[in-house]
């Protein structure tokens, strides 16, 4: 990744759209993530952004506990969002954090690994989210080639701990998006 802080904040951005574009009676509609419906998945998010800032700061995973845990969208879903995303947008354009050790659960990771890895989540819970809402679920061309190369490098591995469901084959001839998303067990065509 070339510009980690800028890449991060255009995933924050594209799924903040999303987000905005959510209506009233859409936040118990189910996503592709079967566990969870449209609220959960922001919640997700908004949960993965509030991590950055004291993650960012020194602190383990230990010591930030179950702060986190929970309901975090409140009566204001949407301005949790945004000011989640503005808190970790802030963090991650800090200075020397790219370079900096994270303590992450898999152990310590340079600042631009560790954002690398939430951006890709942005890009994809992206997916799962217009695709709950009836959005456009196009990945964004310059985060889908931002997060291609990591989910190869990582999905082995991370299909061997269960973190992930079983293969999934997309159709002969699918674009690089339905093949991502294929690799990541989501079925990306069809209705």
């Amino acid at each position: 990744m070339t510009d980690t802080p800028e890449l991060h904040a255009r995933a924050l951005a594209r799924f903040g759209e999303k987000v905005e574009a959510i209506r009233d009676d859409q936040w118990h509609a189910p996503t592709p993530c079967s566990e969870w419906d449209v609220r959960d998945l922001v919640n997700h998010l908004v949960s993965e952004n509030a991590w950055m800032p004291p993650l960012f700061e020194g602190k383990t995973v230990a010591e930030v506990g179950s702060s986190f845990d929970g309901d975090l969208l409140g009566e204001d879903p949407k301005g949790a969002w945004r000011r989640s995303a503005a808190a970790a947008e802030a963090a991650v354009r800090g200075d020397g954090v790219m370079e900096r050790p994270v303590h992450i659960s898999m152990g310590d990771v340079p600042g631009a690994d560790y954002t690398e890895q939430v951006l890709a989540d942005l890009a994809i819970h992206g997916w799962d989210l217009a695709r709950a809402i009836g959005a456009d679920d196009t990945i964004d061309p310059v985060l889908l080639d931002a997060v291609e190369p990591f989910y190869e490098r990582v999905m082995a591995m991370w299909k061997l701990s269960g973190a992930f469901g079983g293969d999934v084959d997309p159709p002969e001839g699918s674009d690089r998006q339905t093949r991502l998303l294929a690799l990541l067990g989501r079925e990306a065509w069809g209705s």
